[in-house]
Parts: structure tokens; sequence; C-alpha cells
């Protein structure tokens, strides 16, 4: 049987950024309640009253309060932005691992070029500096690409050692992002690196969001993924 709680938990979970502050007690239960009334009622079959909902939201509050524990990181960093970044997308086929060889040989990486090529189940993602894409076009003239995204720009923080075993890191980046509807594209990592892909316009306004974070960091909660 299908109960107010079942429902409460279902539509908070689907908030992510409902799910945090409902669990630090930052927002208000009441207020929350009668957001959800509407939709609750509507799953239900009948009318639910506002207390019974934040009852449940409060029953909620305490069981997850206790999965996000506080983590402490260093999120100094210097922000590497790179300008005329491309972005590819090809369907994967059983000749595509060869055409991309001739672009390792054309991209200069000691010049600080890039190329990200991201492997997928049904698709592979290229990510280079857009004076590559014409060649990168004819060397994929025989295979099938589904999409290109021109105009964007690669936002890149260097961490410690420490990022790769610490948990919440890149959670916390996306979410200051999107906090400021920033789309991300694509996210590449690697040991100690973390580059967003981002829309060319969203470049000083997510530059703006990964400064905040590298010089305060305690303006984001690290709290886990």
């Amino acid at each position: 049987m299908v109960t107010i709680s079942h429902v409460v938990q279902k539509l908070v979970n689907e908030k992510i950024f409902i799910l945090e502050p409902l669990s630090k007690g930052i927002i208000s239960p009441v207020a929350l309640a009668e957001q959800l009334k509407p939709r609750i009622e509507r799953e239900l079959g009948k009318p639910v009253k506002t207390h019974a909902i934040v009852m449940a939201l409060r029953r909620y509050a305490d069981e997850i309060k206790g999965k996000g524990q506080d983590v402490s990181f260093d999120y100094s960093s210097e922000i590497i932005l790179k300008t005329d970044i491309c972005d590819l997308a090809v369907k994967r086929s059983p000749t595509l691992l060869t055409r991309f060889k001739p672009l390792y040989d054309l991209v200069d990486f000691e010049k600080g070029d890039i190329l990200n090529i991201i492997h997928g189940r049904f698709e592979v993602v290229v990510v280079t500096n857009e004076r590559y894409l014409k060649k990168a076009l004819d060397l994929l003239k025989k295979e099938n690409v589904l999409n290109i995204e021109r105009n964007l720009v690669s936002l890149t923080l260097t961490f410690s050692s420490t990022f790769l075993y610490t948990q919440g890191v890149i959670y916390n980046v996306v979410r200051a992002l999107a906090w400021e509807n920033i789309n991300i594209f694509e996210i590449v990592s690697t040991n100690t690196e973390l580059t967003f892909i981002l829309n060319k316009e969203d470049s000083a306004k997510g530059y703006h969001v990964l400064s905040q974070i590298v010089e305060k960091p305690d303006m984001i909660n690290t709290s886990s993924r």
C-alpha cells in the first residue's frame, strides 16, 4: 500500500537540491509540505493534511541525516581556461578507432592543445580544438557523425592526488555550476585534474563559480555524493 511517507520520499529523492538542505534542517518542512501537497494528493487520489506531510518530511530528514558525512578537501587550484573547443559525437563502429590515430599526430600537446576521446557503449565523443575540426571531419567522413558542438570552452581544475579518493568533490563542483544554470557538455577527469566543457557564453560565469570554490571552499558543502 502506497502511503504518504512513500510518496514524500519519492518526490524528495527526485529533487536533489532539496534532499541535502532537508537533511541538514535548513529548509522549512512546512513550506516544502505546502509545495508538495498537490502532487501527493494526485498520486494518492485523496485529500491529505499538511501536518501529515510535515511529519513524513521530518521522519525522512532524520533518516537521511547520517548518510552524508562532511569530508575535508583542499580545493586550492589554478583554473585553466581554453577557448575555441569543439565536441563531436560519432557512432561507434569497428573502423572508428583507426580513424583517430592521425589525430594524435596532428594535435600539438606541447602547445596546450587538447584531445579527449571518450568511449561510450554506442558512441564516441571527441573533444578537441576547433582548428582541428575540419581535419577530424575529413578523417571521419566514412563514419556516422551524430552531433557537432562548436563555440565551447574548457575549464580545468588541478587538485592534489587526494582528489581521486575524496568523496563528493565532483558532486560539489557540478552542483555549484548547476545552481548558476550552467550547462555542462562534458566532464573529463584524471587522477588530479577535473575539466568541464561548457558553452562559450557561460565561460565567464563558469570561471567565476570555480574561482569562488577555489578561493572560498567553505561556500560549498562538502558532503558525500
